[in-house]
């Protein structure tokens, strides 16, 4: 299945980051040009960026590079997460090599031209589908991989078939809305809450090992956090927000 919006997002996700904010970024028109997908396309991908704070669309004027987010750190003490509840399975959406490009290359420290395997899935627990999510993993580290090999616990695979020891994530979670092609795949109304995961993986090395973006439906899925509070911020009696350690957060299905 060819999740056409999905780069379209990508596209504009690495626009936004060569701009600052403020910045203004190309109109639709040059969009659409560049890109070759219609406007209604287009509008749709811009719409969600608008709803998750990363543009800023101001009529007559066009669309803008938002304000930088506050952005709250939680550090892992080492505790492994607990795992998420129910039995998680995968259904493999849409499977392709292409080369990294500039935005995802960064996240996985590759050249641009690098060949990853591009992988979107729906993750489910039973019946039930919970995360849409897309995958993007260097082709040379998992050679002979198929899309079947994709529908169970990809961590547990690259340990049990390519000897890579998934160790280290750094990971952001944001509140967003879901599309109506992805709210179709979750089985929810479009503009359904979600949370939007964005993760690097990388081994006991520091290599880089895949680089994920999952929507979860908000309505299934929530995420606890115990928190060591570290010393208070000097002068106050509370305690400063970087120095707060989690010990475990969301719980993970495995990969």
């Amino acid at each position: 299945m060819e999740l056409k919006r999905e780069r379209v997002r990508e596209h504009l996700l690495t626009v936004i980051e060569g701009r600052r904010p403020g910045d203004a970024i190309p109109s639709e028109r040059t969009l659409c040009a560049e890109l070759g997908v219609s406007r209604p396309t287009l509008r749709a991908a811009v719409d969600e960026l608008v709803a998750t704070g990363l543009l800023v669309r101001e009529h007559g004027r066009g669309m803008f590079v938002a304000p930088s987010k506050v952005t709250q750190e939680l550090v892992s003490d080492g505790a492994a997460a607990a795992a998420a509840t129910g039995g998680w399975t995968s259904r493999v959406l849409e499977s392709r090599s292409a080369p990294a490009g500039a935005r995802i290359a960064r996240k996985l420290d590759v050249s641009p031209a690098a060949v990853l395997l591009h992988v979107t899935r729906l993750r489910l627990t039973g019946d039930a589908p919970i995360a849409l999510e897309h995958l993007h993993i260097p082709r040379d580290l998992v050679p002979g991989l198929t899309a079947a090999g994709m529908e169970g616990g990809f961590h547990a695979l690259l340990r049990e078939r390519y000897g890579i020891h998934p160790a280290h994530a750094v990971q952001s979670i944001e509140p967003t809305v879901l599309s109506r092609e992805e709210a179709g795949l979750l089985g929810v109304p479009e503009l359904s809450p979600a949370l939007l995961f964005d993760r690097t993986t990388s081994d006991a090395d520091g290599r880089p090992v895949e680089y994920v973006r999952a929507l979860y439906r908000g309505d299934r899925y929530r995420i606890v956090s115990r928190l060591a509070l570290g010393r208070g911020a000097p002068g106050t009696g509370a305690p400063h927000p970087g120095a707060w350690r989690g010990q475990a957060t969301r719980g993970t299905d495995g990969g």
